[in-house]
């Protein structure tokens, strides 16, 4: 058998699929004997500029064009298998009896309590429009929608007595009921209100490590306090938890907020009858971690030791730079302000994201970022579990840990709820030589120490 290697890259015009699909094939494709490299993805300016650094040639294309590259001794086999897995993930389901709906408006005709909007940027505004306009409330997880869509959408909610979550609310939980990314927590006595996916998530996580529980977390999306958007839902979802009778104590959640915002959400918080733990990452403020032990300490709960794994003895030397390669935008900035490092990159940002899975789903840009830290010395990163996330997230990373040319230190954010087993994900990055922290700004302050 010939071990020549060729490539191929084909593009496929208007074909669409969503981003995990994508990364799913891909997966299956560069694990099959005699690939090299292989990649299956919407053609993205980023997605373009990625394969053109892995040697691929790329032809002209359109955003809503599907490339398949493959750099195989056989790449007629991994194409051909490529298309079979594309057909394999479409819906094979018998036609159902009735039609289902096949719009929000139409939807919505029917008893709901909330929508869940998930489609590309420029298609959420309208569905999120139709789910204001029938009186439901709305979480959108979509990025890329313009803030001027934003604003406009909630200032319509507020005329309709609704809460819009988003756009780009990655975390919600409501009665129980994790949406997006969200971790197993049990029920308890504080509500969240977050301008932060991640940052709810940690905050949410290490309670429950406390034995604290939480009646809901309200996710308004990373922009609503922002001066465009002038912490409309913010605002509302204070209101909201303030006359819920399970809710003792409320959490706010955010990046630094504007002035004039931070102002009206101050006048409303005198105004609630339930106190307000603020956790704004803002020079001066607590840590995400000490904002919640102050949550802890005003419920009269102890604080715990945050468990942590350190790494093996007689590990790497320490050095002078550190780099963060992180997947959570609100961890990223923490990182950066407590570990007093400018070069923390957030793999989630949408300009990661566009035609491409999260990276809390899809694992390859930190895997291949990882890989090129010959000169950096120290390697701080966050972890994610929880449901919507990577099933098993050091069953791709660790190994990328292991081979890292600089010192690892980790911050696994979840619970020992969550279904990826966070004891056993925190013993395999341990294995791998990294140092494993269940609070973000510990690991920050000990990715500094290594300095």
């Amino acid at each position: 058998m010939s071990d020549a290697v060729s490539e191929m890259v084909l593009v496929r015009r208007g074909t669409y699929h969503d981003s995990v699909t994508l990364m799913r094939v891909s997966r299956a494709l560069s694990d099959m004997p005699g690939v090299r490299a292989a990649m299956v993805a919407m053609a993205t300016d980023l997605n373009v500029s990625i394969l053109r650094e892995l040697g691929f040639t790329v032809p002209e294309t359109d955003p809503g064009d599907l490339l398949i590259a493959v750099r195989a001794s056989d790449t007629e086999a991994a194409v051909e298998e490529a298309d079979r897995q594309l057909t394999t993930f479409q819906r094979t389901d018998p036609a159902p009896e009735h039609q289902p709906p096949l719009t929000t408006r139409s939807a919505a005709r029917n008893p709901a309590d909330l929508v869940l909007v998930s489609t590309p940027g420029e298609h959420a505004f309208a569905e999120a429009l139709d789910a204001v306009e029938a009186g439901l409330p709305v979480m959108i997880f979509s990025d890329g929608v313009p803030v001027w869509q934003e604003r406009l959408l909630k200032e319509r909610a507020e005329t309709r007595d609704v809460l819009v979550m988003g756009p780009d609310c990655g975390t919600a939980v409501i009665g129980g009921v994790g949406l997006g990314f969200a971790n197993v927590l049990r029920p308890g006595p504080v509500g969240v209100v977050a301008a932060s996916g991640t940052g709810a998530q940690q905050v949410t996580s290490l309670l429950d490590w406390a034995g604290t529980g939480v009646s809901h977390v309200l996710g308004v999306g990373g922009r609503d306090l922002s001066a465009e958007v002038g912490g409309l839902s913010a605002l509302r979802a204070l209101r909201m938890l303030d006359d819920d009778p399970a809710t003792e104590l409320i959490v706010l959640i955010s990046k630094p907020p504007s002035p004039e915002v931070a102002r009206a959400v101050e006048e409303s918080v005198g105004r609630l009858r339930t106190p307000v733990v603020r956790a704004m990452l803002q020079e001066g403020a607590p840590d995400l971690t000490e904002a919640t032990e102050q949550v802890l300490r005003a419920l009269g709960r102890p604080v715990p030791e945050w468990p942590s794994w350190p790494s093996w003895p007689g590990g790497r030397p320490a050095g002078k730079a550190i780099k963060g390669v992180y997947a959570g935008g609100t961890l990223s900035a923490e990182a950066a302000m407590v570990a007093g490092s400018g070069g923390i990159v957030d793999y989630g940002d949408d300009a990661y994201t566009r035609g491409r899975a999260h990276p809390m789903i899809d694992p390859a840009l930190r895997v291949e970022a990882l890989a090129c830290t010959e000169d950096t010395d120290v390697v701080l990163m966050d972890v994610v579990l929880g449901h919507g996330a990577d099933p098993d997230p050091a069953a791709s990373l660790a190994h990328a840990v292991a081979r890292a040319p600089a010192t690892v230190v980790i911050a696994l954010i979840g619970t020992e709820g969550d279904p990826q087993d966070l004891h056993r994900q925190a013993t395999a990055f341990r294995e791998a030589g990294a140092a494993v922290f269940t609070s973000n700004a510990q690991a920050a302050r000990h990715a500094r120490s290594l300095l």
